[in-house]
């Protein structure tokens, strides 16, 4: 290709929404277009490329989108041979009705083709030519992985300390009210092989902590009769270099009993999972096409709780699902309370396009919800300081992974504040230099907040006591 043999170097800015995986996306972009010779910038006037990675999971993340859009429109004005892209689920939901929608976007590309980027940035630079790049694939490309961190890429990028690693993609479920098979496909696993090879690079380019990503982390090699995603945890626990091992999203009812015992066997493995509930009714859920009651889910974390009391647990909560009556709400409520959730994930029902939900006729007042989205999120502000409470005075592991921010979310310049978190996913503030990045310390927890701990270091041996999370 014409664009490799280009050495004159450029800039990228990547603007991310959404989940996980479209972090880890974008980070996959990076390495693609670091062949390209563009390096990632922070400021997308310095950029000679921009792109947004979008989510389309709720109507208002979309509409984050089109806003970003429009703020595009200015800057190309100023700079006519900025080239702007849309990847993701918008991009996998729109397709060629974005190019029409915002004729200074030059490139479109759904979320199986982040590896034809650089044909699609060719034709936009020797052809001047727009276009769009939606079309599902039945395999997942390797290709589209094997640059995303390079020893020295990634050690030129930042003082990386934690990474995501994308594991499976799509989803088989169809929840009446999801969106993702449509915009990420069916369920597919990458090899396990591709897996390991993928953490091998991250433990070189001296990454500490990784999480395992995709929409079902449970039916992992399912389809595919490799291992199972238990036995894939095992196998990544064995790779030097990692210290910490997370993943993210489970699905209740695929949540095996494997799984569930390899928090007490792995040590790698953090004591720290995310279980979706989205409903306390059985009325909804059975309406939601989740698979599972509340009794079952309840069953599932009570076995957490009793075989692992450290073991830190959010979750997901959708208010004002059609049909949700107010005794529906209150199951709600009434499971939050019981479950008493480190953090939870709350959200307004927002119809999406394809959806089973969209089409139902008895939908919920936007008033009501927010009404009771304002009730859930209250309830469980109190639950969090209660949780956060017990960790007064007591002495938590983290791994230190930056710099901490200020309630306002600027750096605080004043003091060097880092900060970092406990197996459990609880973020701890301390004070401290750079040589503790990517170290897990001890700390003392000496006060909380709603969102995070504040602490400071034990250095002593024997002040190490009352270790948790």
């Amino acid at each position: 290709m014409e664009l490799l043999l280009n050495k004159e170097e450029k800039y990228i800015f990547i603007e991310t929404f959404g989940c996980q995986m479209n972090e880890n996306d974008s980070e996959r972009i990076l390495g693609i277009l670091k062949r390209l010779n563009y390096k990632p910038t922070d400021e997308p006037y310095k950029a000679d490329m921009v792109i947004l990675n979008t989510c389309s999971i709720r109507d208002k993340a979309e509409q984050k989108i089109y806003s970003a859009l429009g703020r595009l429109k200015k800057l190309k004005t100023y700079k006519p041979d900025l080239i702007i892209g849309v990847g993701g689920c918008v991009a996998q939901q729109e397709g060629e009705k974005l190019l029409r929608r915002a004729p200074h976007l030059d490139i479109v590309f759904g979320t199986h083709n982040i590896h034809h980027l650089p044909d699609l940035i060719s034709k936009v630079k020797l052809n001047k030519s727009r276009s769009a790049l939606t079309e599902f694939s039945d395999f997942i490309e390797e290709e589209s992985f094997a640059y995303t961190y390079e020893k020295d890429y990634a050690k030129n990028l930042s003082q990386r300390v934690k990474a995501f690693v994308t594991v499976m993609r799509g989803c088989d479920n169809f929840c009446s009210y999801c969106i993702v098979p449509y915009v990420r496909g069916r369920e597919m696993s990458r090899k396990s092989n591709d897996i390991l090879q993928e953490v091998e690079r991250l433990a070189e380019a001296g990454i500490k902590e990784i999480t395992l990503v995709g929409q079902n982390v449970n039916s992992y090699g399912n389809k595919e009769e490799d291992i199972s995603f238990a036995e894939l945890l095992r196998a990544v626990c064995r790779a030097d270099g990692i210290e910490r091992i997370r993943f993210i999203t489970s699905h209740p009812k695929d949540m095996s009993e494997d799984l569930i015992e390899l928090f007490g066997e792995e040590k790698k493995l953090c004591r720290y999972i995310h279980l979706p509930v989205q409903s306390g009714s059985n009325t909804i859920l059975k309406r939601m096409s989740r698979g599972y009651t509340r009794e079952d889910y309840i069953g599932k974390v009570y076995k957490l709780k009793r075989f692992y009391p450290d073991i830190g647990i959010t979750t997901d909560i959708i208010v004002g699902f059609p049909g949700e009556t107010q005794s529906d709400f209150l199951e709600t409520m009434n499971l939050i309370q019981e479950m008493e959730y480190d953090n939870i994930f709350s959200f307004k029902y927002s119809p999406r396009p394809e959806t089973k939900a969209a089409a139902f006729a008895d939908q919920i007042a936007e008033q009501i919800k927010e009404e009771r989205l304002a009730i859930l999120q209250e309830t469980q502000r109190d639950i969090t300081m209660r949780n956060n409470q017990k960790m007064l005075g007591k002495v938590v592991d983290i791994l230190v992974e930056g710099r901490s921010k200020t309630t306002e979310g600027a750096y605080d310049n004043t003091i060097n504040q880092l900060m970092g978190r406990t197996s459990c996913s609880k973020i701890v503030n301390i004070s401290g230099g750079n040589a503790y990045l990517g170290k897990i310390v001890p700390v003392r927890i000496e006060k909380i907040s709603a969102n995070s701990l504040m602490g400071i270091m034990v250095k002593n041996r024997e002040e190490r006591i009352n270790i948790c999370c």
